[in-house]
């Protein structure tokens, strides 16, 4: 079981070596607590990604660990709150040639770029990505509740974990459209709670998270990826992706809470990410979700309750803990469950 784990093991040891370099034992300490929250809060994410690259050829699972994994670390936790500033400050996220020519020539750096700010204005930095609270936690909630009524509203579902909910919903997937109109009728009844100038921005960014899932979603016809439906190719890679941006943004709010040093949270939360990569391959070899078979189900469950604490977090403070906490119960009842329901098959035969 180990093998799969010997690439984390090796980026990990890179990672802390450059924690240590950056922040000495204070940033090694930092970075490892940074990638424990990650890796910890994240198994859902690996089950979920699992029950998709199970459909995967060898090939594009390599091509999910290597090209899937530089996006998901300089991709999402690096280049993306550095965009997100960037609009917010009307900035450019990254230096440009004028700032390189200038400093090269002169001496002298602008401090124009928002990955300038990070490093030089770390408070500030901090402070601007954290207004756009709001945006971050609509955009990723609405996409993470399509992705759990796209599981739970499949009209074709037959086997259930929690029976009477789960046959409820399939039942509603018969509708039409059923997973924008439920999803549009939460962003509407959340908005309607909120000031007016905060609804506006919650409701649009909720409403570019349901475009955007369904863009993915169709992106398989569009590209010609064989078998569409199990999102492989091209379109379940950036399915993947974004879904990984989905559940990566209250983590990059939150580590400003341990360190608000920029480069120590790229690290602690890469490794953290690279371990969920890990623990994806192993679920998707060992075959661990057709043994556990509520396993998955346990998993969307989970992504629905970090879905509504990130659509509730402009009206409630939920703890980073308690969302993780109610993840790891529902992942770890459904994966007792199941287990209890094999050995009890296995003792009839």
């Amino acid at each position: 079981m180990l093998r799969y784990f010997h690439t984390s093991f090796a980026v990990t040891a890179i990672g802390l070596g450059l924690a240590w370099v950056i922040g000495g034992w204070a940033g090694l300490w930092v970075t490892f607590n940074l990638a424990l929250l990650e890796t910890s809060l994240s198994f859902d994410n690996a089950v979920v990604n699992a029950s998709i690259l199970k459909h995967w050829d060898e090939k594009w699972r390599r091509r999910f660990l290597l090209w899937g994994m530089l996006v998901a670390v300089f991709g999402m936790r690096l280049l993306f709150p550095l965009v997100i500033v960037g609009v917010i400050a009307q900035a450019s996220p990254l230096p440009g040639p004028i700032s390189l020519y200038e400093w090269a020539v002169n001496g002298h750096w602008p401090a124009s770029d928002v990955l300038t700010m990070a490093v030089m204005r770390p408070d500030h930095y901090a402070a601007t990505l954290t207004s756009a609270h709001i945006e971050v936690t609509a955009f990723g909630g609405a996409f993470l509740m399509m992705v759990f009524w796209a599981f739970f509203l499949n009209r074709e579902k037959r086997e259930h974990w929690i029976k009477p909910l789960e046959a409820g919903l399939a039942h509603i997937g018969r509708l039409n459209m059923a997973a924008a109109i439920l999803s549009l009728a939460v962003l509407l009844a959340l908005a309607s709670e909120l000031p007016e100038h905060e609804a506006y921005r919650f409701l649009s960014a909720g409403l570019w998270g349901v475009v955007v899932y369904a863009v993915v979603e169709s992106l398989g016809a569009l590209l010609g990826d064989d078998g569409a439906a199990a999102k492989t190719g091209w379109s379940g890679f950036i399915y993947l992706e974004l879904l990984d941006a989905s559940f990566s943004f209250d983590g990059v709010l939150g580590a400003f809470a341990l360190t608000k040093n920029i480069f120590l949270i790229v690290i602690g939360l890469g490794v953290g990410a690279m371990f969920v990569r890990s623990f994806t391959i192993l679920l998707v070899e060992k075959g661990t979700l057709s043994t556990l078979r509520y396993l998955e189900h346990g998993a969307f469950w989970a992504i629905g309750s970090l879905a509504a604490v990130m659509l509730l977090a402009p009206l409630l403070d939920v703890p980073e803990a308690l969302t993780g906490g109610i993840a790891a119960v529902l992942i770890i009842a459904a994966a007792l469950h199941s287990w209890w329901l094999n050995r009890r098959e296995a003792d009839r035969k």
